[in-house]
């Protein structure tokens, strides 16, 4: 049996660390969020505000990766997906939704991972100049604002687990995680 993991959270969480750390523990390719976004965000000016619209194309970079996925990979191969997803955001719940379907198509357990981090924890991890240089947001006032007032998208679900990040190594995390797929099924 396959698996895909979405790893949820919020910029700076370690989404794309713990992936790393993850793949080498269950053999699965990682595919990164920005991989959807940084093809059509880096075709716009960085100073411009985002237009109106910009993400369904985002949704459909998306969607033709998983489309790929489910005609072309392995019977065996596993996939470990980030998304920044926030509760009471119909994007983010349409986002969500083409994980599922995808994994529903392949007939793969599907497990969520919400990844949560305390608020300084976060404004530090989000401040790092290396973040930058993969065209990720490095701004700690919008990531206060965040932590302050939204929550990383929770949608019920059987494997669904949600790890408190903050104090915990990404391998420490990744090993968690893991140890939850292997008792999902996977």
């Amino acid at each position: 049996m396959c698996v895909f993991v979405l790893l949820l959270g919020f910029p700076g969480v370690g989404k794309l660390t713990i992936a790393r750390e993850l793949g080498s523990l269950i053999s699965a390719k990682i595919v990164d969020n920005h991989w959807f976004n940084n093809p059509i965000l880096r075709l716009l000016d960085e100073d411009a505000p985002l237009p109106k619209g910009i993400w369904e194309y985002t949704a459909r970079v998306r969607q033709a990766v998983l489309d790929a996925i489910t005609a072309y990979s392995g019977p065996s191969a596993n996939f470990i997906f980030t998304h920044a997803g926030v509760e009471g955001d119909e994007r983010s719940a349409r986002t969500y939704q083409q994980f599922v379907d995808a994994a529903t198509q392949r007939a793969t357990v599907f497990v969520p991972v919400r990844l949560l981090c305390a608020e300084e924890e976060l404004a530090r991890r989000i401040s790092s100049p290396a973040r930058r240089d993969h065209s990720k947001t490095t701004d700690v006032e919008t990531s206060r604002s965040r932590s302050q007032q939204a929550v990383v998208l929770d949608i019920p679900h059987p494997h669904a687990l949600t790890l408190d990040v903050t104090l915990t190594s990404p391998s420490e995390s990744a090993a968690a995680i893991r140890d939850h797929v292997v008792a999902c099924g996977a």
